[in-house]
């Protein structure tokens, strides 16, 4: 079993950081006591492999009396076979005291008459120990969420699936409206149109017939080509800015033949480049 505590200051990015792990398939703790590690991982141990990858948030919350017990436990569970690290998030005091006023947030030690930065300067003291032990340490500072996430999918994310983007491709008609999930929207009206050809009106472009008919013009053609160029090149980019789920649109006047055959071309040459991907033709049986 591989588990992950995350530890840090106040302010320094624990909860975001607990997400994108959750993100990455680990099941996430927040404020977990050092006295109840031990026990939550036996029972995770025991659940079939349902949580063999755990992440602990543990902060000064639970440790403003010393953090010997979540070290002990650490110890202990390397101990008895399992792969346990120590993550620590830190940032500076500028960035720290400027992300409490944007949320309004009182620091957990705090007290009556204290600054903030006189709270932070204690609390630094404090984490030493954590800190000095850890294993992996990342600094905040002027680090937007799409890095941190891109850090930690660097350290903890599967290889398998590092970096890769879940595309749905959905085709739609103009006349119900554009998706209104869609970062990316293309309009096919521009091409001929088999509604007006009376064999092929009463089919979809889920028919081979109307396939090949939207693709017997050299203008499908390379738009097609010029299309699946600028995917082949935005892609990597949105995932390097930690983009994890993309919706492409495609229509046409009433999402049943053209925008289907496009997405469809789209769909095949995105599961080609490696990407999961998913189509979905939302008007075709209006």
């Amino acid at each position: 079993m591989e588990i992950l505590i995350i530890s840090g200051l106040s302010g320094a990015g624990k909860s975001s950081a607990a997400t994108y792990l959750e993100d990455m398939g680990y099941y996430t703790v927040d404020n977990m006591p050092a006295d109840i590690i031990l026990k939550f991982a036996e029972f995770c141990a025991q659940s079939d492999g349902r949580y063999d990858r755990v992440a602990f948030v543990s902060d000064i919350r639970s440790g403003s009396h010393g953090f010997a017990p979540l070290l002990a436990a650490m110890e202990d569970l390397r101990k008895s076979g399992n792969i346990c690290r120590l993550l620590f998030l830190s940032a500076d005091a500028e960035t720290i005291i400027k992300r409490y006023k944007e949320t309004r947030r009182r620091h957990p030690l705090m007290e009556d008459g204290e600054t903030l930065e006189e709270a932070m300067r204690r609390e630094e003291t404090l984490l030493r120990p954590l800190r000095e032990r850890a294993d992996f340490v990342l600094d905040t500072t002027q680090m937007p969420a799409a890095k941190l996430r891109s850090e930690l999918y660097s350290l903890f994310g599967d290889k398998a699936m590092r970096g890769k983007l879940s595309v749905n491709v959905v085709s739609f008609g103009y006349k119900y409206g554009i998706p209104l999930e869609a970062d990316l929207v293309f309009d096919v009206r521009f091409l001929p149109n088999p509604f007006y050809v009376p064999e092929l009106k009463h089919k979809t472009g889920m028919d081979q017939e109307v396939y090949d008919y939207v693709f017997s013009f050299p203008q499908t053609k390379a738009f097609v080509e010029k299309l699946e160029s600028m995917l082949a090149f935005l892609l990597p980019l949105y995932s390097e800015e930690g983009k994890t789920m993309l919706v492409i649109a495609v229509g046409c006047t009433g999402g049943h033949h053209r925008s289907v055959c496009i997405a469809r071309a789209v769909n095949a040459y995105l599961n080609q480049l490696g990407y999961p991907a998913y189509e979905n033709h939302r008007d075709m049986t209006r």
